[in-house]
């Protein structure tokens, strides 16, 4: 017996989908597509997104950020909140403490760096959910959690009614989930949005678009260590299979900004906007190529 029968048994795809079926799927709004502008770090990075966007008449629905909630103050985080609230853009903030920024050797080690997103003993894993209640008090409503144990715990308490019901729980691309099973145990945990590697085929998303219903969150364009990878032409076809999916949009050939603060301040705002440039480049292929016979979208 092969494995892909067994899967089918589970009811998970047994192959990657090379048919590249359309996705009839969409966001609440009814949308097919979202923008996201990732490492936007604090306010004067998300005032930048804003002013680069009206400039470019560049949608952005949801802004994420890396350094962590631990590393911005009570002000910093309200006054995102505000603008979000102001222009209709999600915020969502990065779970402070994780393996890579803690006392550990093996996180920072060539063969280790698949833990480095991940919370460190008991300790840390209370230091991260006390960073995600504090962002919830502050009116928080987006979190993005690189840690499988604690995106169970955090499930589990939207569950219980000890966080709120409507809290977005977006799993990190440092988090991977790279086939359909994961998909749906992320799904099955507490996960509300699906952040995926950046260099999976399409073919590989449109096996995890079947397996789960979640939003997808793709980068089209990477920072270079996380591959680096540019996707723009691909973009009719990723919004036809995997919809609803988040088209985020990094930069190539910029500098590791995490942990950002004061002394990287005209760095973080330049490219701010050099990720809004890349979403209008994005947006314009989309719209010129949408109609192609191999990427028709039906939106």
């Amino acid at each position: 017996m092969h494995g892909s029968t067994l899967l089918d048994g589970l009811g998970l795809p047994g192959r990657d989908s090379y048919d590249l079926p359309t996705s009839s799927l969409r966001f609440d709004d009814g949308d097919a597509w979202h923008i996201e502008i990732p490492s936007c770090e604090g306010p004067l990075a998300l005032a930048a997104v804003i002013d680069e966007a009206k400039n470019r008449s560049v949608p952005v629905h949801r802004v994420s950020q890396g350094s962590g909630i631990m590393l911005q103050t009570d002000t910093e985080i309200s006054d995102m909140l505000e603008m979000g609230a102001e222009h209709q853009i999600e915020i969502c903030l990065f779970v402070g403490p994780r393996a890579s920024w803690d006392t550990g050797v093996q996180a920072s080690s060539t063969g280790g760096r698949a833990v480095a997103g991940a919370l460190r003993g008991a300790d840390q894993l209370a230091y991260g959910l006390s960073d995600i209640l504090r962002g919830v008090q502050l009116g928080l409503r987006s979190v993005l959690i690189a840690d499988l144990g604690l995106l169970d715990v955090v499930g589990k308490l939207k569950r219980s009614g000890d966080l709120p019901a409507d809290l977005i729980v977006k799993v990190s691309a440092s988090l991977p989930v790279a086939n359909p099973a994961t998909a749906r145990l992320m799904e099955d945990l507490g996960a509300t949005t699906l952040n995926l590697p950046v260099d999976l085929s399409l073919p590989m998303l449109a096996g995890i678009r079947s397996a789960v219903d979640l939003p997808l969150d793709l980068y089209i364009e990477a920072s270079d260590d996380f591959g680096g990878v540019v996707r723009h032409y691909e973009i009719p076809a990723v919004v036809r299979i995997a919809a609803p999916v988040h088209l985020k949009f990094a930069v190539r050939n910029a500098p590791n900004i995490y942990p950002a603060g004061q002394h990287l301040t005209a760095t973080v705002e330049a490219m701010a906007r050099e990720r809004v440039r890349r979403a209008e480049i994005g947006l314009a292929l989309l719209a010129r190529y949408a109609d192609e016979p191999a990427a028709s979208l039906d939106v």
